[in-house]
């Protein structure tokens, strides 16, 4: 079975140079939670995305490559609805206690807080009642 191209998290979809990463935190909008910070600066290019967890969120390098693919992985997945532009997330010390829905609640809700991420569809089985048009 061959993976979906449009679900794959190749090099061009990455932030990857400092003065990327510095465009984004100087010019980018900022919503956050307790777990994730999220930078966003909007382009019209595709979305690329950089993560940054340092030592203060946890001091040892396992755990924070577990918050890395743990992102990463939830990114590969919304990378094809998102809005384009240049995102930045930053894992802050809670996230080293939370567990994998947690993270990717916590990412959702921060892309959808921005407007990059477009809201689910209703749930239930029932369709959406007539708009009345006076």
């Amino acid at each position: 079975m061959t993976p979906d191209p449009r679900a794959r998290f190749p090099r061009s979809a990455r932030v990857r140079s400092r003065v990327q990463y510095a465009r984004v935190f100087e010019g980018g909008r900022r919503p956050g939670d307790a777990l994730l910070g999220l930078h966003w600066l909007p382009a019209a290019t595709p979305p690329r995305f950089g993560l940054a967890v340092s030592r203060k969120v946890d001091p040892r390098a396992v755990g924070r490559n577990r918050i890395k693919r743990v992102l990463r992985e939830n990114v590969r997945h919304l990378r094809p609805q998102l809005a384009g532009g240049d995102y930045v997330i930053v894992a802050r010390p809670a996230a080293a206690r939370a567990g994998h829905a947690e993270l990717a609640a916590s990412l959702r809700r921060l892309l959808r807080k921005l407007g990059a991420l477009p809201a689910p569809p209703p749930g239930g089985t029932m369709p959406a009642p007539p708009t009345s048009v006076s």
